[in-house]
């Protein structure tokens, strides 16, 4: 079987690299999304419902020409979460987004990840000033929104659910 070749950049950091999602991803996606972590970014979910994310990500590149990268911690060569670029019905704008597995958790790589995704999207994607969709019970998300220099804006509703609308700064250099 062939595997179609997608023009998703890869992005190297200190510690990580962000990448195109892949298969092999997928049995981490199913452990996550069974967990009631998961309610947050649309879980839980079934191993088809994983599956179906995991594909839809791949088409959200092709559509949008931005997404999802999945982050690897480059010295276990470990798959611990994603972060990228979300613009789907009901979203206002295009979002920056983030999730780490509970294990990365708390060794500064939303951040990395986030900051990586971030001056990409604007250097390379024409997003600059984006917006993150913040659920009100996460806490550690609005955390690194301020750690990432964004500010609450407003309240808002996402896919039915209320939720915060944090507002990201402009990036000099894509300006």
């Amino acid at each position: 079987m062939n595997a179609i070749s997608l023009p998703i950049p890869v992005i190297e950091t200190e510690r990580l690299t962000l990448r195109a999602p892949q298969l092999d991803d997928l049995q981490a996606m199913i452990a996550f999304f069974a967990t009631t972590r998961s309610h947050m970014v649309g879980g839980p979910r079934d191993a088809m419902g994983s599956y179906t994310s995991l594909v839809s990500r791949l088409g959200h590149w092709v559509l949008n020409g931005y997404g999802l990268w999945h982050i690897v911690e480059k010295t276990s060569g470990t798959f611990v979460g994603w972060t990228g670029m979300i613009f789907a019905p009901g979203w206002s704008e295009p979002e920056l987004g983030w999730t780490l597995f509970e294990p990365a958790e708390g060794k500064g790589y939303g951040f990395e990840a986030a900051a990586a995704a971030r001056s990409h999207a604007a250097q390379h994607q024409g997003l600059n000033g984006v917006i993150s969709y913040i659920a009100h019970a996460n806490g550690r998300s609005m955390a690194l929104a301020e750690r990432l220099g964004a500010r609450f804006e407003r309240e808002s509703e996402l896919l039915g659910k209320p939720c915060q609308i944090w507002r990201h700064p402009r990036l000099e250099a894509a300006a």
